[in-house]
């Protein structure tokens, strides 16, 4: 076969491919780091993330009462409020500073307080006012506490409202008390649990999050071991950009592809969370998401110089990264540059993408923004990644050319001097 047929260069580039993705895959293996975030940390942490919020609502959470009213409202009060399953009456407290010491020693996390005016306002028909302090560190015992004190507002509201409406009948009381009836009806989140809310997404996260782990590190280490030696074109089967490009990507989706599934079909099913997928609706959704988060960690890459610097540049912008996909705060109230900077960012659509198909049975017709952006970026990084690592094989080379030229210099001039130094040595002789 001629080595200028099309059919020999599409044969060596498939075999330096190869090459190229079978040593990824060593390396990976046997770097205990890159084995850890790339395989270890997405089987294990989602299950311990799961399982912290399997229960998806927190129950008797302690809460100090002040009661400086100590009349028969107070106490019915504190009665409905500690029979509530969310809320439990820990401690009985005599000053709002004795119940903020409480507070924070961490032995309740909220205080109820009640004025010594409480009681006399109720019967001068005024507006009395129960004062709700929660420890705003723990945003589900905050919801526990304030959710159980609205819930007895309420219901001693509507008591009060019966005792002074002079119905004569249930009907009229009704009427007095609720003149337009409504109902709940929960949907997509029905369980009204923060783990089926939050949980999908987060998900998502991690497998963004794992594999810029994973890439940084391995390039922190080619980086600290001679300098690229593992981007450097060392052997006949580094020909190419794309050749390495996708050698090494393909190493990372193959190991992902597996994770991806894991995270988006096993899991959810194990803690019993709501998941609407069908397979391939998700499997369609992953396989742009994965490129564009293999693509996007590659191009990355470039800023990590040392092993450690990829953990704290993927621990600093988790936080960031969650928030800019609209999961926890809402996307119309993003600032509009913020919004701009999350469209860089591969989680932003495949949060927003799994989401709608996990908890709202979505298809991929449904998300066809978020499936044309991830497919866009694919693309972009893909094209950005390959010029980054031309840069930094071309940025080596000429470096090692430099490194060489000095050797040579060095060991010219050596020879120069050893051979003034023997030519000396006849005329000290005479």
């Amino acid at each position: 076969m001629e080595k200028d047929s099309l059919l020999y260069r599409i044969k060596e580039g498939v075999s330096d491919t190869c090459y190229i993705w079978v040593k990824e895959i060593r390396s990976t293996i046997t770097d205990e780091g890159v084995l850890l975030f790339c395989i270890i940390v997405p089987l294990l942490y989602p299950l311990l993330y799961s399982w912290i919020y399997n229960n998806e609502v927190v129950r008797d959470v302690p809460v100090a009462v002040v009661d400086l009213s100590h009349s028969h409202a107070s106490r019915q009060f504190i009665r409905y409020f500690d029979a509530s399953p969310d809320t439990h009456v820990a401690y009985y407290c005599h000053s709002l500073a004795e119940a903020k010491y409480l507070t924070g020693k961490q032995k309740v996390h909220g205080t109820l307080y009640f004025p010594p005016n409480f009681d006399t306002k109720l019967y001068r028909r005024e507006q009395a006012v129960v004062s709700v302090y929660t420890d705003m560190s723990l945003m589900l015992t905050y919801k526990a506490i304030m959710t159980a004190a609205q819930g007895v507002s309420s219901k001693m509201n509507t008591q009060i409202q019966i005792a002074q409406g002079g119905g004569y009948t249930n009907r009229d009381d009704e009427i007095n008390t609720l003149p337009l009836d409504f109902e709940e009806v929960p949907i997509f989140n029905t369980p009204v649990g923060y783990g089926n809310a939050i949980l999908p997404g987060v998900l998502m996260l991690i497998l963004q999050q794992t594999l810029l782990l994973g890439i940084g590190l391995a390039a922190g280490t080619a980086r600290e071991n001679n300098r690229y030696k593992d981007l450097v074109p060392i052997s006949k089967h580094y020909n190419g950009i794309f050749r390495i490009v996708l050698g090494k990507s393909l190493c990372y989706f193959m190991v992902y592809a597996v994770m991806g599934t894991y995270l988006a079909l096993a899991v959810p099913h194990m803690f019993g969370f709501i998941s609407l997928v069908s397979v391939s609706s998700i499997l369609g959704l992953l396989l742009p998401y994965i490129l564009a988060s293999i693509f996007f960690g590659m191009m990355l890459s470039c800023l990590v110089r040392y092993r450690e610097n990829v953990i704290l540049l993927v621990v600093f912008t988790s936080v960031p990264f969650l928030f800019m996909t609209g999961l926890s705060w809402p996307e119309n109230n993003i600032p509009g540059y913020w919004k701009g900077i999350s469209y860089l960012i591969p989680s932003t659509f495949g949060v927003r993408g799994f989401l709608r198909i996990s908890s709202m049975g979505a298809e991929l017709s449904d998300i066809t923004f978020e499936y044309h952006a991830l497919w866009i970026q694919v693309f972009i990084y893909f094209i950005v990644t390959c010029l980054v690592y031309r840069y930094q094989i071309n940025h080596t080379k000429q470096h090692a050319y430099d490194h060489l030229q000095k050797v040579k210099e060095k060991i010219t001039k050596a020879k120069q001097r050893k051979l003034r130094e023997n030519s000396a040595l006849p005329n000290q002789e005479n």
